[in-house]
């Protein structure tokens, strides 16, 4: 069994880590560390998980785990690393920022891997240490990366994309908190997001010279998924698009590519990515969904462990869809 370590499990992500992982059959947590919730039952934090576990949160951490998973806030990573080094056959999988761009992803003598595994799968299988994706960044790449690969990318892309509440976190903030999400929707960070860095990084790794990218993100009133709408001029027709596409997913099993059009339902507590094409004039519209916990953080953090122990790449993640 892979002994598996959490950093920081009282927050979403976190949690959502726990509920994998208890069921993940290769799998058995070690511990779940939290400076604020040390002696507390996991329950405290996340109620569903009464009645399925009665393991309780520590401020110790087992240096010797075989995988630790770091669930901090952006820039707390390599603050923590400096101060609590892991032993040298520890796999590291980070879910904040801090090491996904080309610049940040040497660390002490650690390299990080950008841990898209539709992108970089064969990285990944033989990495100690990930950078996971953002979110929307995930949602994004997997909308674009085809075009990139087939070098399609001829002209600016317009992206608009809304989160739910769970994106900014646990910790109430003005703009999540239920009286100011429910039926409500803004915009934040126009064409400044902080995942546009590692979009263009995967997209350039395939087409040098792309178009810009003028990402709106925004905020939905619902709590957990993405849905990504993006387009750009395309030359050829639909179905050249959907070959491409087809192609470049034929291995991916968490990415799928859609003849009808897709909804945010359909993806939410899985794994997936849902991908649709269609085409205007000279215009390729693609729409592409993901929950945002999962594909967009835990669950993609577990297809990456998988895939670094050479256990099958679904393993513990054949999650439902709350469809209804």
């Amino acid at each position: 069994m892979i002994k598996a370590g959490i950093i920081g499990g009282s927050g979403y992500t976190g949690g959502e880590l726990i509920r994998i992982l208890l069921h993940h059959p290769a799998t058995k947590i070690d511990f779940v560390y939290s400076t604020t919730r040390a002696g507390k039952t996991l329950a405290s934090a996340h109620p569903d998980l009464l009645g399925q576990t009665d393991m309780t949160f520590t401020g110790d951490v087992n240096w010797n785990v075989d995988v630790v998973f770091l669930c901090l806030g952006h820039g707390n990573s390599t603050k923590f690393l400096k101060e609590h080094p892991f032993s040298s056959h520890t796999k590291i999988i980070d879910l904040s920022n801090d090491f996904r761009l080309h610049a940040d992803a040497n660390f002490e003598g650690k390299h990080f891997i950008y841990g898209l595994p539709e992108l970089n799968r064969t990285q990944i299988e033989d990495a100690q240490y990930i950078a996971n994706p953002g979110c929307f960044a995930t949602a994004i790449q997997l909308a674009l990366l085809p075009l990139a690969k087939a070098e399609k990318l001829i002209s600016n892309v317009h992206i608009n994309a809304v989160t739910g509440s769970t994106g900014a976190g646990v910790t109430p903030s003005e703009t999540s908190h239920f009286s100011w999400r429910n039926n409500n929707v803004s915009v934040y960070k126009p064409f400044t997001h902080q995942h546009l860095g590692e979009i263009k990084e995967s997209l350039t790794s395939f087409q040098k010279d792309t178009g810009k990218l003028f990402f709106l993100p925004n905020r939905g009133n619902f709590t957990r998924g993405i849905f990504a709408t993006a387009y750009t001029h395309f030359e050829g027709s639909l179905e050249d698009a959907k070959m491409l596409y087809r192609k470049f997913y034929a291995n991916a099993i968490f990415a799928q590519v859609s003849e009808h059009p897709i909804h945010l339902k359909q993806v939410v507590n899985t794994n997936q990515c849902h991908i649709h094409l269609h085409k205007h004039e000279d215009q390729l519209l693609i729409t592409s969904a993901i929950d945002n916990l999962l594909k967009g953080a835990s669950g993609q953090a577990v297809q990456n462990m998988n895939l670094i122990f050479g256990l099958e790449e679904d393993l513990g993640l054949n999650l439902k869809a709350g469809v209804y």
